[in-house]
């Protein structure tokens, strides 16, 4: 049970550094890779920030769990 939430917490560390990254910056980001630097005429593109922000703090609250968890089962454990 250890292995499968410590392999689970590696996974959501990587999708959480993937999309911190995708965020736009000061300057823009990597997400004007993927189009959102297109935001002068057309509107979609708040829409997708939007989304990333929600799969990020999704993501962000899953990998909160996932170390809340593996600290229960290794203090019980011990």
């Amino acid at each position: 049970m250890v292995l499968g939430f410590s392999i689970a917490l590696i996974v959501f560390s990587l999708l959480l550094m993937l999309l911190v990254l995708m965020h736009k910056g000061k300057g823009g980001g990597l997400s004007d890779m993927f189009g959102g630097g297109m935001q002068s005429s057309v509107g979609g593109s708040s829409v997708a920030e939007r989304n990333l922000d929600r799969i990020t703090v999704a993501i962000g609250l899953l990998w909160f769990a996932c170390i809340v968890v593996l600290g229960l089962l290794v203090k019980t454990n011990s």
